[in-house]
């Protein structure tokens, strides 16, 4: 059975006892708070949160399906790391080429540790980003769309809060329904889905809107 992002689990933990109310203020107060934290402290409330995941019956594989987001950043922030450091030695490279071209060399390369090793800042980025990511997840997990709308009046904010589960509810059905049909995870299936989960997305905001309409 295929998990979802972000998808609401009923089971009997302490989190899900917790009013939404405060579940939504703490994650509003920690996400402002992971500003602050340096990276090995990032590190720390990561594993401390995976824990407390645990505690509340959460399998590694939903945890994992919902830090893909921060996968795919951390991949793309990587790749444009050795870009950058690639950039900033390209002067060096040309000067040990024509050295190597006039037979001297004096000059030391630079190692393949150089330009693998990515910025701290890069790091810090991606930590904080995992910790947010999962600290909604277990905002979104233990929390039903019906305790959501409870907490406020239901106004612009409280549908995008709800309407965000749904979202990957969408992808999920769609991604599966595209690899019934024997394609494959390539650009092209990016390309193809996005349109059809921006398509489906419409309609369901559509119905929606009509049915917050007809109750006033």
């Amino acid at each position: 059975m295929a998990v979802t992002m972000f998808k609401y689990k009923t089971t009997k933990s302490l989190l899900h006892k917790i009013p939404a109310i405060l579940k939504l203020l703490s994650l509003l107060i920690f996400t402002i708070f992971s500003f602050l934290l340096l990276p090995l402290y990032l590190g720390a409330a990561i594993l401390l949160l995976m824990i407390i995941t645990f505690l509340c019956k959460f399998t590694l594989t939903e945890q994992l399906t919902d830090l893909k987001p921060a996968f795919l950043y951390a991949v793309i922030m990587y790749l444009i790391t050795i870009f950058s450091n690639l950039l900033n030695h390209i002067d060096l490279i040309i000067l040990l080429v024509s050295h190597q071209t006039e037979g001297s060399t004096s000059l030391l390369p630079p190692t393949l540790l150089t330009f693998l090793t990515p910025h701290p800042n890069i790091i810090s980025l991606i930590l904080r980003l995992t910790l947010i990511i999962q600290l909604s997840a277990l905002f979104f997990r233990t929390t039903s769309s019906l305790e959501i709308r409870e907490i406020v009046k239901f106004n612009t904010l409280t549908l995008f809060i709800c309407f965000i589960p749904e979202i990957f509810n969408t992808w999920s059905s769609i991604n599966l329904a595209w690899k019934a049909r024997g394609g494959k995870p390539r650009v092209r299936m990016i390309k193809t889905l996005l349109f059809v989960l921006i398509s489906i997305s419409f309609e369901k905001a559509a119905v929606k809107a009509k049915a917050l309409e007809a109750r006033r």
